[in-house]
């Protein structure tokens, strides 16, 4: 017999994916360039030649079985000592190679940390809107995931609404920030906060509460400012981290899990992982473009023409009557649908070829995602449609 609950799942495809297959399919019919295909996260601006030179010249001067051979279960000792380096010198931590542990982006990340601190039966936090796919992590660990509800005025963390949520089962916080889908980035007062909160709910039910932070947008952060290190407030933190948003290279399936040195057990969780890996099938990610990522840790892609594109769209937004928090990074922006049925208004939408996700999937109904990861040009060109869609389906706005 088949395993019945992958077969269930086949009945619960991702909403994200339906449509951009649609967007797609619809392409074919009237050119995908008058398709306004917001639907999929996938980084729009090409990697930085840096990385390409790296390579290059791994593939041109690396002894061609050693670079394409297995790596150690723990990971390419030359990576983990770069990666610490970097983290160490950028938010003055103290990591040595033996905290990194890498992985094949930062799903993989997120799926090893969490199943270093959660066990089946325990509880995972997380704040809505939140990145659907984590239902699919935490219940990988036999955990369940208990969701905070939206604060909807800036989505930072409801800590009223946390209050009820925490109990003696809770093992982790699972956090993201910058936040896919909301592009709101956690402030250092919120960290603080949040550090404290979990300090006094660990001292409270007498064991370490974990946080998993998952920081692929890290460096894609607006009007010159940048994101606070979670792990530089909380000593108990997994960070997870993807270079699939920094370097525009989400194929190559790269990231890693840094395990802050005054986590609990700390000296054990890379070995954890490496365990963990036997049971995933991980084994390590793909050896080239690890040691490629390797050597532009403190390089990005240009990654600017995303705030211009959110500052297109946000004004956009606003001007037609729109509640929007502004994003404060990512490539998100999640406004107030115009009826309180998020999927009926992009349904709505779908008819000026504007393709938008409700939140209803993020835990934030009421809301719709739109992923601004697409060429500028095609943005201008969607603000007349997104003005005609309002002004036919809304009249009285």
């Amino acid at each position: 017999m088949v395993n019945r609950h992958f077969l269930a799942m086949l009945g619960n495809k991702s909403v994200i994916r339906e449509l951009s297959e649609y967007a797609t399919a619809r392409g074919k019919e009237i050119g995908y360039e008058n398709v306004f295909d917001f639907s999929l996260g996938n980084p729009s601006v090409p990697a930085p030649e840096s990385y390409r030179d790296a390579a290059i010249r791994l593939l041109e001067e690396e002894e061609p079985l050693k670079l394409h051979g297995y790596n150690p279960t723990m990971g390419d000792p030359r990576v983990k000592e770069k990666v610490a380096a970097s983290l160490n010198r950028r938010f003055g931590m103290s990591y040595a190679p033996g905290h990194i542990f890498p992985t094949s982006g930062a799903a993989g990340a997120i799926a090893h940390a969490l199943r270093c601190v959660v066990e089946p039966g325990e509880e995972v936090m997380v704040f809505a809107p939140y990145f659907s796919e984590y239902d699919q992590y935490i219940g990988g660990t036999g955990g369940l995931i208990r969701v905070v509800p939206v604060k909807a005025d800036d989505f930072q963390i409801n800590f009223e609404a946390a209050e009820a949520v925490f109990n003696e089962k809770t093992a982790a916080v699972l956090i993201n920030t910058p936040n896919n889908p909301s592009g709101a980035v956690y402030t250092e007062e919120t960290l603080r906060r949040l550090a404290q909160v979990l300090t006094e709910k660990s001292r409270q039910y007498g064991h370490t509460i974990f946080l998993v932070s998952d920081e692929p947008y890290r460096e894609i952060v607006f009007d010159g400012k940048k994101q606070a290190y979670p792990a530089s407030f909380y000593p108990h933190t997994l960070s997870c981290y993807s270079f699939s948003k920094s370097l525009s290279v989400p194929g190559e399936r790269v990231g890693y899990v840094a395990v802050t040195p005054d986590c609990e057990q700390a000296d054990k969780m890379v070995a954890m992982m490496g365990q963990i890996s036997r049971g995933l099938g991980h084994n390590c990610p793909s050896s080239l473009p690890m040691l490629a990522s390797a050597e532009c840790l403190e390089v990005t892609s240009d990654l600017s023409v995303y705030e211009t594109n959110m500052n297109l769209l946000y004004d956009t937004f606003v001007e037609l009557g729109f509640t929007v928090p502004r994003p404060g990074g990512t490539f998100y922006i999640m406004p107030r649908a115009l009826e309180e049925d998020a999927v009926a208004f992009c349904k709505k939408a779908l008819k000026y070829d504007l393709v938008f996700v409700p939140g209803d999937g993020f835990c934030a109904p009421g809301f719709f995602r739109v992923a601004y990861c697409v060429d500028t040009e095609k943005v201008r060109r969607s603000l007349d449609a997104i003005r005609r869609f309002v002004k036919a389906e809304y009249p009285d706005r």
